[in-house]
């Protein structure tokens, strides 16, 4: 059926954790809200009404998928992911991600793309960025 586009009803973006309760608090901190979902083996933040922000254990997504996936946990530290979110203060919500316990790796500063961004791990590695369009 060419030039006929797939629907999507809702994106859930997961993160593989090295311990979910620790970065379920993590995320609650920043995103200043509760999980929607959490139970052993996920846990989920609404970000919209069509987003969704999952956090999984390493071991349970190995567990899952098994030998055909290689082993998340081997990759602890290494960045593997970024999420990019567009919000009204970046620097409150950078500010929050670090007193949470994030790294930062680049402060607030306008870039060559149009966006005010500020950049910093989260602490399982994954690149957290926090943007403004600029006026």
């Amino acid at each position: 059926m060419a030039g006929r586009s797939m629907k999507i009803n809702k994106i859930h973006f997961i993160l593989y954790v090295a311990d979910q309760a620790r970065a379920r608090d993590f995320y609650g901190r920043v995103l200043q809200t509760r999980a929607g979902f959490d139970a052993p083996g996920m846990t989920e933040f609404a970000m919209s009404d069509s987003t969704i922000l999952g956090l999984m254990p390493s071991v349970g997504i190995k567990r899952l998928l098994g030998d055909a996936l290689p082993d998340p946990g081997e990759a602890d530290g290494v960045p593997r992911a970024e999420l990019y979110l567009l919000v009204d203060d970046p620097a409150a919500c950078h500010a929050r991600a670090l007193s949470a316990g994030a790294k930062e790796l680049l402060p607030l500063q306008p870039m060559n793309w149009g966006h005010e961004v500020a950049y910093s791990l989260d602490l399982d590695g994954h690149v957290l960025a926090f943007a403004r369009r600029l006026q």
